[in-house]
């Protein structure tokens, strides 16, 4: 099949402009590394879309939360994304998770059926000279590629760590110690289990992650600077004794039914609290929520060991770390996501400096509806900067600073700002504004 756009890359970002483009009658090529017997060093599987750190995509919260905007606009736009997530959602209180497996299999079994789609496993080595191409390799680009990157930006990527979490096989959590409860009851089932703990256990754990034996950096690491949002748990204890108490390990909302006394019969919060999410449909296997970490895999299961209720833990996987790289796009990228010295190519994802799974795939989703307008010959419009697509597309096309640019998600600082609206209201303002003004946005793409 001729192609008419060629997309690298098949993670979030990459399917869901193949998604886009390939349902509106465009001919498509996608091209995946991962089944040539390559992969790179957070990849488990050969599946498209696969989710390499936490399975959930956040609040789904549309009323309040700017990531639960994001979702909603994106299910606007017919997001293969959202689609897939929907078949394969997990409980999560007020978040929305999903099964690793079934979503990857849904976005491949979805875009397999596009009889215009072409998925070729193959490794790309370079950025083709000619013809439309979306590069969505992610943040774990292959080293030759990322050269070519390199050379037709003429600037060095930028890179940061990215740490993974461990996950822990249900059947060996000891709930006589732990309970199932969604922070402050939110949610309509208790989605989440919750190992207590008090101030000693806490103050000797956090002591063991300071001491802890950690992986070592490579010589070309030295200098690679952490995303705050996705931070190892143990650099976050390096800030100060009580950080992870305001941060992963925060207790505040949460009673313990097993310390419960006549005088308060639903139980006390504990000192701190280690959470557990639900990882897979089956619910065989939990994930430890904010627990990322470059800790030495022996020193992860003595240590994590010690947190009340998992003395007995098996862990289905255990943490690591991997480089990510993204590229400067304030200054490199114009305000439709072409590289400007070489404007056939267009970026989408993590690669552009957008942080999170859904972000990656809102980026993906833009760039594909890009790609389909100047294909169809049409004018493209962007969305609105009121909208969570249109503040994270300005963010990353130019509204940042470029010397400070870093990973971002999208949230409610990036949005225009509302005036003459109290504090307590302005994240439902925020949102009302998005919705209505997305409406005629909606109309000129034909969703």
């Amino acid at each position: 099949m001729t192609h008419q756009i060629h997309i690298i890359g098949g993670g979030l970002a990459g399917s869901e402009a193949a998604w886009q483009l390939a349902r509106r009658g465009f001919r498509v090529r996608l091209s995946e590394m991962r089944g040539t017997g390559e992969r790179s060093p957070a990849h488990q599987g050969d599946g498209l879309a696969e989710l390499v750190c936490s399975n959930s995509f956040r609040s789904d919260d549309s009323e309040k939360n700017a990531v639960g905007l994001l979702h909603h606009e994106m299910r606007l736009c017919d997001s293969l994304i959202m689609g897939a997530a929907a078949k394969a959602q997990v409980p999560a209180g007020s978040a929305l998770a999903v099964d690793r497996d079934v979503f990857s299999a849904e976005v491949e079994a979805r875009l397999t059926a596009l009889p215009n789609l072409e998925i070729v496993r193959e490794r790309i080595d370079a950025i083709p000279e000619g013809g439309p191409v979306i590069v969505a390799t992610g943040p774990l680009t292959a080293e030759a590629l990322a050269g070519s990157i390199g050379r037709a930006t003429g600037a060095d990527s930028l890179a940061f760590f990215d740490a993974i979490a461990p996950i822990v096989y249900r059947d060996t959590i000891d709930m006589d110690v732990c309970w199932m409860a969604s922070r402050w009851d939110k949610g309509e089932t208790r989605d989440y289990i919750n190992c207590p703990m008090t101030k000693e256990q806490y103050l000797e754990f956090h002591a063991g992650l300071i001491a802890g034996e950690k992986t070592a950096f490579k010589e070309w690491e030295a200098d690679t600077p952490y995303f705050d949002g996705c931070m190892p748990i143990e650099v976050m204890a390096e800030r100060g004794v009580e950080t992870l108490r305001f941060g992963p390990m925060k207790p505040v909302g949460l009673d313990n039914p097993h310390w419960a006394t006549p005088e308060h019969p639903n139980g006390r919060w504990p000192y701190a609290v280690v959470q557990l999410r639900q990882d897979n449909k089956l619910g065989t296997i939990w994930n430890m929520v904010g627990f990322q970490t470059k800790l030495k895999h022996a020193e992860q299961v003595r240590l994590f060991r010690t947190i009340p209720g998992l003395e007995n833990a098996e862990f289905a996987r255990l943490g690591g770390l991997h480089r990510n790289t993204f590229i400067n796009s304030p200054v490199l990228l114009d305000r439709t996501l072409r590289l400007k010295s070489a404007p056939h190519v267009r970026f989408a994802g993590q690669i552009t400096g957008c942080e999170g799974y859904v972000e990656s795939a809102a980026v993906g989703l833009l760039s594909g509806l890009m790609a389909a307008s100047e294909l169809a010959g049409h004018d493209w419009q962007a969305p609105p900067r009121t909208t969570a697509l249109g503040a994270l597309l300005s963010h990353i096309t130019g509204d940042a600073d470029a010397e400070t640019y870093q990973p971002m998600n999208v949230n409610f600082g990036l949005f225009p700002p509302l005036h003459d609206v109290k504090k307590k209201q302005r994240k439902e303002a925020y949102t009302a504004r998005a919705k209505e003004d997305i409406a005629p946005w909606l109309g000129g793409i034909a969703v």
